[in-house]
């Protein structure tokens, strides 16, 4: 109820409510989590070579252990590790285009860019951090039910006292809120799209009672119902990645090759420019705020025309 409660009292507020409630939560979770996560693998250092190799030569064998399960197939690993991977970073899903469609920038290409260190950080950082530390502290020999609370048992066994065990649990309830926010935005940009904007406040207090209705439901039923969902989301979008892939890559092309911060002289920036809609007012100082954005967004369409009459 109180999750439920909050969820509805951001929601009202509208993104800009999302993006401050986020933007407070997320760092700071963050920069506990992983410095509770370093202390114990600083803790353990003895272990983490071990570490290294269990996770290389176990990873395909009949002991590989992905969110508690043990597979003796190789497909029931991978589809468990796509499954979950999907969950941590929500790479092919598209989703994360809706998030970084709201930013405030002057081309899709550096929004691109920056959009890819997410993945990197939940990726590479976060959840390989995680994943030692269970593995260095033993808590991955639990097995069974008590695997879904692997993580805390690592955390509290690793460090002093009582601080694992808060860590964890006020690191889950952030990280998760704010989960919750995020998907909630993915959602409301999509019902303005298709039905407009006087649907968007019904759809999030429907999207509140979900939240109510998920709490209290089988943890498995939620599992389950949320591969499917991710499913049927990533076969459109990487169909879609794939047709659009040369667009891509032509546009991050050029990008890289005329971006003024990376040419040479202030003559190659001006020559290159110096056609682009809105650029007499960039050069003058007369564009602000969202103003920008629009520049932005109205480079990229007079390259989407070059690029459509044939290869840059």
């Amino acid at each position: 109820i109180i999750l439920t409660a909050l969820t509805l009292l951001v929601l009202i507020g509208g993104i800009k409510s999302i993006g401050r409630v986020t933007a407070a939560l997320v760092p700071i979770m963050i920069v506990f989590y992983v410095l509770a996560a370093l202390y114990i693998l600083i803790v353990n250092l003895p272990a983490l070579p071990a570490a290294l190799a269990l996770i290389f030569t176990d990873a395909f064998t009949g002991t590989a252990a992905v969110g508690g399960f043990t597979g003796s197939a190789l497909i029931i690993v991978i589809q468990y590790g796509v499954a979950r991977g999907m969950f941590s970073n929500e790479s092919g899903l598209g989703t994360a285009a809706i998030a970084a469609s709201a930013a405030q920038t002057t081309h899709p290409v550096r929004q691109g860019l920056v959009s890819m260190t997410q993945t990197f950080i939940d990726t590479i950082v976060v959840v390989t951090f995680t994943g030692l530390v269970i593995i260095t502290t033993g808590a991955w020999e639990l097995g069974g039910d008590a695997a879904a609370t692997m993580t805390g048992e690592a955390f509290s066994t690793g460090l002093p006292g009582q601080w694992g065990h808060w860590i964890v649990t006020i690191g889950l309830v952030m990280f998760a809120f704010s989960t919750i926010l995020g998907w909630s935005y993915y959602g409301e940009r999509n019902v303005e799209r298709l039905f407009g904007q006087r649907l968007v406040m019904p759809y999030r207090v429907v999207f509140s009672l979900v939240v109510f209705i998920g709490c209290t439901v089988p943890l498995a039923v939620v599992w389950n119902f949320s591969d499917i969902m991710n499913g049927l989301m990533a076969l459109p979008n990487l169909i879609g990645l794939l047709v659009l892939s040369g667009l891509v890559a032509r546009e991050t092309r050029h990008y890289l090759k005329h971006d003024p911060k990376l040419v040479a002289s202030a003559a190659e920036i001006e020559d290159f420019m110096v056609d682009r809609p809105g650029w007499a007012d960039w050069k003058s100082g007369n564009v602000v705020g969202s103003s920008r954005t629009h520049t932005g967004r109205s480079l990229s369409r007079d390259r989407l025309r070059e690029s459509d009459a044939g290869p840059v």
